[in-house]
């Protein structure tokens, strides 16, 4: 194999690539319904899955491969940063150390890849586009669905109340996401009356 421009940047995406496999082991406090903590990784699957699922349902215009190009890298600072249980508070620092881990992380990328994802990233953080509001309240819905698939003895006493309000500002843009929310809490109030 040559060093040429071409195999030096196809080393620089493996790389990448490799290092960005750290998601699947990276765990979030969510449970699955085996019993099995989550992994980032599997979150951003399904958050993926929904996005593909419901782009045909929105009342506005989507990109959807710009959307789910969001949903694959909106987490890939936490291989630094680290997970944050959302309901214990917005951390002060959050976006400054995702930055930091999600710079650390694109370093060795080509510019152009480097650029791209990045750009992805501070868009879907902003939440000004269509696309990063779809994006971040499925993030939002995806977080409370998995906790009512897992056993109530995985959550702490503070996702009782949280995760009915958890998400309630990212889709007031949209009716559809207004009412899977509805349905997604009346299924959360159900799971904590059956204390299962």
């Amino acid at each position: 194999m040559t060093n040429s421009p071409t195999n030096l940047n196809l080393k620089k995406l493996l790389d990448f690539v490799q290092k960005s496999e750290k998601l699947k082991t990276l765990l979030r406090h969510s449970w699955l319904s085996s019993g099995r903590q989550e992994s980032v990784a599997e979150h951003s699957w399904r958050i993926a899955l929904m996005a593909i699922l419901l782009k045909d349902y929105l009342k506005i215009k989507i990109n959807l491969e710009k959307v789910l190009a969001m949903i694959i890298v909106h987490d890939l600072p936490e291989i630094f940063a680290g997970d944050h249980h959302a309901w214990k508070g917005r951390l002060k620092n959050k976006f400054a150390l995702e930055k930091k881990g999600l710079n650390k992380l694109l370093k060795t990328l080509p510019p152009k890849q480097k650029t791209k994802i990045f750009n992805l990233w501070r868009e879907y953080e902003d939440k000004k586009t269509a696309e990063a509001k779809f994006a971040k309240a499925l993030d939002k819905l995806e977080t409370i669905d998995q906790h009512n698939l897992a056993d109530l003895k995985t959550w702490v006493k503070e996702e009782y109340g949280y995760n009915l309000v958890h998400g309630k500002e990212e889709v007031k843009f949209d009716k559809v996401l207004q009412d899977l929310k509805k349905l997604i809490d009346k299924q959360t109030e159900m799971k904590v009356k059956k204390g299962k």
